[in-house]
């Protein structure tokens, strides 16, 4: 690891790093290891980190994170990549002494000579650990290949890399030259996939392309790839589209890609944007495979999946799904169309864009470009006898209006609308331009819905909940007897986030006659809010402390999502 192996165990035993009994059995247990230092870094006894803090003190050198800074690239030019990688050094900034310029090895003297020749010129030498060297010359100096080894590594060397694109094309099927930027990309979609994301965001910064995965809702920044590489890879992405035009650079762009990860089909919506320092890419991933869910997977507890079952045998009227962007709402009507698509059925769907394609639906694509709106497809599709209807949307009167009609002549209407909770619909109906007596007729039931972070299954405990908590949910300690709350401290499974996979919490607003009576009257949100709650209606936070007592989530994550209940 270092040239003085011997130095450097002296050096770890008189600071208190290591024993010498430690350092004996790590001698026994070379077997092959480049070195005793090695055996105690692979078994955990020191970290890379501490012994190059150690070495840079002795040394009277300061130490550096390179994983914290961001290099400019007129400092990065300072030294040929290939010096750097010859004598793996990093430049880091211009100091009052000269080009500041961070090693491994602070024993390494032939090295800082040789250094100080080819230069020619003052330095001022600092330390970072080889594995920190070693990522910067990546990420700074590093190709499309070494990039993708990263990545390759991180996934794992005996995946599967048959990813497909389109009609089975094979994604590393291309000119030679091109072939490791194919890589890389198709390295990021799997990994990707397999962390279990829902976005990728591709960012141009100023001295940074940079990588974020969102998982379970939360942003996460991977291992960003070279900034140099940032235009070749954003073009190969438009190319994988087939649509987008990689000369373009100045107008927004769509597009879609179809690829197979392991026979699996995956879709990635690709959406373009122009930005300061290039163009910024979000793909959204759709795995085909989560059509599958079922309302338990979603997060109902047996009681409210028995309501919502007996909703979805309603023979007509409308069922809204509330909820701000990102609540998981598509994910619940797709479930639902799941759950009651039978052969005897006939459903057809209004949406924009199509998310999933889903066997014996009939899908309609809104385009605007062409005319075809939301209430031209559902003047048409009524025309069709359709049993079952769903509508992505009720964005404006006239999409209100026709799903309104639609669900007084027989028809059950699926459909979503933005509001924060369930009863806040019918007034949002009634604003939209909906007359009164029409909402009352013709909706069923509202449901609102928010997601929330499941605990994960490999390191969650059981625990306590604290008074704090206890106060926020307002929980009473004598719901605490059947309790079973737990809390995770994060593991490789989780990505040390003590979270994997989401559910929903969710508020159900069943209409009764005296409810179409007060929709009637045009009474207030607040007194609907109250005639709910006397029907049973459980608020968000409610659902969510139930799902905290039984252990499926975290007090935190529920406070987080929701706000107090008022009523």
């Amino acid at each position: 690891m270092h040239a003085n192996d011997d130095y450097v165990l002296k050096v770890l035993e008189e600071i208190g790093l290591v024993s010498r009994k430690q350092i004996a059995q790590a001698r026994a247990r070379l077997n092959g290891a480049p070195s005793v230092v090695d055996v105690l870094v692979r078994e955990g006894v020191v970290s890379a980190d501490d012994i190059s803090r150690s070495l840079a003190a002795q040394a009277q050198m300061h130490w550096i994170d390179l994983s914290a800074v961001v290099i400019p690239p007129e400092i990065i030019a300072q030294i040929s990549a290939a010096d750097a990688r010859r004598f793996k050094v990093i430049p880091v900034t211009f100091g009052e002494s000269g080009l500041v310029l961070a090693i491994s090895d602070p024993l390494d003297v032939d090295t800082i000579d040789s250094l100080n020749f080819l230069l020619q010129r003052d330095l001022e030498l600092v330390c970072s650990s080889p594995e920190k060297i070693k990522q910067a010359l990546i990420k700074y100096y590093g190709t499309a290949e070494e990039a993708a080894d990263v990545l390759r590594d991180k996934i794992g060397k005996d995946v599967d890399l048959g990813l497909e694109i389109g009609d089975g094309i094979d994604a590393f099927a291309a000119d030679e030259a091109d072939a490791p930027i194919i890589r890389l990309v198709s390295m990021l979609i799997i990994e990707a996939h397999k962390l279990g994301a829902s976005d990728i965001h591709l960012e141009p910064l100023d001295k940074k392309f940079r990588v974020r995965f969102r998982i379970d809702g939360v942003l996460q920044e991977m291992q960003a790839p070279p900034k140099r590489l940032q235009s070749a890879i954003i073009s190969r992405l438009k190319i994988m589209t087939g649509s987008m035009s990689i000369a373009e650079k100045r107008l927004p762009q769509d597009g879609r890609i179809q690829v197979k990860i392991k026979k699996k089909p995956i879709d990635l919506r690709v959406s373009t944007v122009p930005t300061n320092h290039g163009e910024s890419i979000v793909m959204r991933v759709l795995d085909k495979s989560t059509l599958l869910l079922g309302l338990p997977e979603l997060g109902f507890l047996s009681d409210d999946q028995e309501k919502f079952e007996r909703l979805l045998r309603s023979p007509d009227g409308i069922l809204l799904v509330t909820g701000p962007t990102g609540s998981g709402k598509t994910s619940t009507l797709y479930a639902c169309l799941n759950y009651i698509n039978k052969p005897d059925r006939k459903i057809i769907t209004v949406e924009e864009p199509v998310e999933y394609q889903m066997t014996g639906i009939n899908q309609v694509q809104v385009n605007t470009e062409v005319g075809m709106t939301f209430p031209i497809a559902l003047r048409s599709i009524l025309r069709q006898a359709p049993n079952i209807i769903m509508i992505g949307e009720i964005r404006d009167l006239e999409t209100a209006s026709i799903a309104t009609n639609a669900s007084l002549t027989g028809h059950l209407v699926f459909s979503t609308l933005h509001t924060n909770d369930a009863p806040s619909a019918i007034p949002r109906l009634v604003d939209i331009g909906v007359q009164p007596f029409l909402v009352a007729s013709s909706v069923r039931a509202i449901m609102a819905q928010r997601l929330v972070r499941r605990l994960c299954t490999h390191c969650k405990h059981p625990a306590q909940l604290s008074e704090t908590e206890m106060r926020a949910l307002r929980i009473e300690p004598s719901q605490m007897g059947d309790a079973q709350i737990m809390k995770a401290d994060g593991c490789e499974h989780c990505r040390h986030t003590g979270y994997r996979g989401r559910m929903g919490i969710f508020e159900m607003f069943i209409i009764d006659d005296e409810t179409r009576h007060m929709i009637n009257k045009r009474i207030s949100t607040f007194l609907l809010r109250q005639r709910a709650r006397e029907l049973g209606m459980r608020t968000l936070r409610e659902d969510g402390v139930r799902k905290v007592l039984a252990g499926l989530t975290s007090a935190d994550e529920v406070i987080s999502v929701t706000i107090a209940d008022v009523s």
